[in-house]
């Protein structure tokens, strides 16, 4: 181990240069082939998926066909086309991933004696006990397979709530006195939350780049097992060529119905859906932001984001980062891949409808913003669809939206609109909208079976998969298979109009600014429930009213949609209860293989976790004042403020020393004092001992 890691919050620098990417400029670069299994898989998905919507909207222009065809009927068939055409995309892909898949070489025997690889989490206001957890029991494991040299742990801390900052540095130095002589823990908070989490990363590759050859990039909430990291470091250093290669995380830890219900699905169709786009991508791969490991110097190199131009919401910083830098590193003729088979990387799922539609306010700005990044030059066409997958993910919902409407809009039409049934002309047949009822019976039949593909091969996939098929069983995961299809019938027309939402606002040029992400359910107040979810309710109410009275056809069509949005209410308090989901537990219900046999890491961050926390919990500013061995030990993790420039004063600074020298005692200054000033005193030890003083001398 690294004898400075006592001492030391970081390690010496070793800088390397990030540059700014040319979005007008394409790289000469020449990129290897394919090979025919990525070549078939792209004919099974994108073929079949074109084939799929041509004849599906070939029926539809049946169905409008009976009469003639109003502009109200040309327009529900385009809405059509692009609501199906994404569903085929994911039908056609799940058929090849049943039939092809990119596995991993077989190197995880290679010897990596001569690598470093970082272990990078970056954090924001987390739970202190959670993420050192997670790193302790991934540290232990490493150690225990005789990895300590080979891997070090860096947390970097992008944390602007003080309270949340002195237990952040109580917990890291308890990590640190923890993992002493096994593993090196580093720790580093800076001051300028500039371009967030990108601009967190970017920072570390720039002061800290050149120490490493690998990192693997981690979220608050990510842990990995040593087997999988060794695997992917062996992976890395077996292809001089590759760039990033992507673990397929699964979710776990869920106690709720929602995370549960997330946690079933990603363990059964996941799987499958990974594959299918494993296959199809070859080296054209995506990365999501976490649980991947990334060739360092290629990343420096060529994965430096620039600040987009333009107005809001396109402008800015990058905030989807993680697909941009795939698309950057592809671009420069680095490999990305995906091993969806490589089991042994987790993360968690939000806990609630509501914290799932915060998280998703921030992923949809970022994904929308990708439509002004499509124009770089020299992107390879799967990394353009990457980001228009991305895009789509939130403005399908619109689409799905407007096609319901004009559905609405033709039935009060056809009741009031004063329509030239008869033409001058002799004939039995009527001017107004009309439809093939039986051909559209048949064509609805085909969406959700299309609907359904991914689900149904993903669970006659794990019904002869024994990691699966032993500890879950079939019959119990055929009812967990129709408990989730039944709530995602439900939640589905929620997040239509949650995503519609947030599209509205993105586009009105309303920032989604930067939440802290919640992980574990702390209960949900059903006055915040009634106040996010009354206007579903209250939409799906009128439009049923609306229907009963003009279309009695078309509201049994939309009947499930309907339904899910009347019961927004209790559905959305549900997705968060934790009683609900330990029942359906108990019956082996939503089950997942983590639930029967956990690992050895999970078991060990669930004991170093509730320790930690009952640890740290009395920490805070007040008895920092008091504690010399926890002022210590924050002050050795703490940076301090950086050098102001001329004529720029560090105002904070200023505004709390005369705030300390106006107070009479410290709890009164501290009542005077915002959470910047707070972090400027808990930055500077000189500051910090004039506030302490106050407390001695009260």
């Amino acid at each position: 181990m690294d004898a400075l890691n006592k001492t030391l919050a970081t390690p010496p620098e070793v800088p390397m240069a990030m540059p700014a990417q040319d979005f007008s400029q394409k790289p000469a670069v020449k990129y290897a082939g394919q090979g025919f299994k990525a070549f078939l898989a792209r004919l099974i998905t994108f073929g079949g998926a074109t084939l799929l919507t041509a004849f599906a909207c070939y029926q539809m222009i049946l169905i409008v066909s009976e009469g003639n065809v109003t502009f109200l009927q040309w327009v529900m068939v385009g809405l059509f086309g692009l609501t199906f055409v994404w569903i085929a995309l994911a039908a056609c892909g799940a058929v090849s991933g049943l039939l092809l898949s990119k596995k991993s070489r077989g190197n995880s025997d290679m010897d990596i004696s001569d690598t470093r690889t970082v272990l990078l989490m970056p954090v924001y206001n987390e739970d202190p006990s959670e993420t050192c957890a997670a790193l302790y029991s991934m540290g232990m494991a490493l150690h225990d397979k005789g990895l300590g040299e080979q891997f070090e742990l860096f947390i970097i801390s992008d944390s602007r709530n003080p309270d949340v900052w002195v237990k952040e540095t109580a917990a890291v130095d308890h990590l640190r006195q923890s993992l002493q002589g096994k593993i090196n823990v580093w720790y580093r908070r800076r001051h300028d939350n500039r371009a967030k989490k990108a601009g967190n990363v970017h920072e570390f590759v720039t002061r800290w780049g050149g120490r490493y050859d690998y990192m693997i990039v981690l979220d608050a909430d990510s842990l990995l097992s040593a087997d999988t990291l060794n695997t992917l470091v062996a992976e890395m250093a077996h292809d001089p060529n590759s760039g990033i290669i992507q673990t397929l995380p699964c979710l776990y830890r869920g106690d709720t119905l929602f995370a549960r219900l997330q946690q079933f699905a990603g363990s059964v169709y996941g799987p499958i859906v990974a594959r299918g786009i494993s296959a199809w991508q070859g080296n054209d791969g995506n990365y999501w932001g976490h649980n991947a490991i990334i060739r360092v110097s290629a990343f420096a190199e060529s994965a430096g984001l620039p600040t987009l131009g333009g107005v809001k919401p396109f402008k800015g910083d990058i905030l989807s980062h993680d697909f941009v830098e795939a698309a950057l590193m592809r671009r420069a003729g680095w490999s990305v891949t995906m091993l969806p088979d490589v089991k042994g990387s987790w993360e968690e799922s939000p806990p609630s409808l509501s914290d799932v539609a915060v998280r998703d306010r921030r992923w949809a700005q970022g994904n929308i913003q990708h439509l002004a990044v499509l124009k770089a030059r020299g992107l390879r066409w799967p990394n353009r669809f990457h980001m228009l997958t991305g895009v789509m993910g939130y403005m399908a919902s619109p689409f799905w939206l407007a096609l319901i409407v004009v559905g609405i809009a033709m039935s009060v039409q056809i009741h009031y609109v004063d329509v030239e049934y008869f033409s001058d002309q002799m004939t039995l047949i009527p001017n107004w909208p009309l439809f093939d009822s039986e051909r559209m019976i048949e064509l609805f039949i085909m969406t959700m079976g299309v609907l359904l593909v991914p689900k149904v091969l993903g669970l006659l996939r794990a019904f002869f998969h024994r990691p699966l098929r032993k500890p879950l069983g079939v019959i119990r995961m055929t009812l967990s298979t129709l408990v989730e299809i039944f709530f995602s019938v439900l939640y589905a027309p929620i997040f239509m109009l949650i995503h519609c939402k947030h599209v509205f606002d993105i586009f009105r040029g309303r920032d989604s600014g930067w939440a802290t992400q919640q992980r574990q359910s702390r209960g949900i107040p059903w006055k915040l429930v009634c106040r996010q979810h009354v206007w579903h309710t209250a939409i799906g109410v009128a439009t049923t009213g609306l229907l009963y009275y003009y279309s009695p056809a078309l509201l049994i069509w939309l009947s499930p949609t309907l339904a899910g949005l009347i019961l927004a209410i209790p559905l959305a308090g549900l997705s968060g209860s934790k009683r609900f989901a330990s029942g359906l537990k108990s019956l082996g219900i939503l089950n997942i293989p983590e639930d029967v046999t956990e690992c050895t890491e999970m078991q060990l961050r669930e004991r170093y976790g509730k320790s930690l926390a009952q640890m740290i919990a009395s920490v805070n500013i007040r008895t920092l004042l008091q504690d010399e061995a926890q002022q210590r030990a924050h002050f050795s993790l703490a940076s301090k403020l950086p050098p102001a420039p001329r004529g720029e004063p560090h105002i904070h600074y200023l505004s709390a020393c005369a705030k300390i020298d106006d107070a009479d005692t410290s709890e009164e200054a501290l009542s005077w004092l915002n959470n910047d000033e707070k972090l400027t005193i808990l930055s500077d030890r000189q500051l910090f001992q004039g506030l302490a003083g106050k407390a001695q001398s009260a």
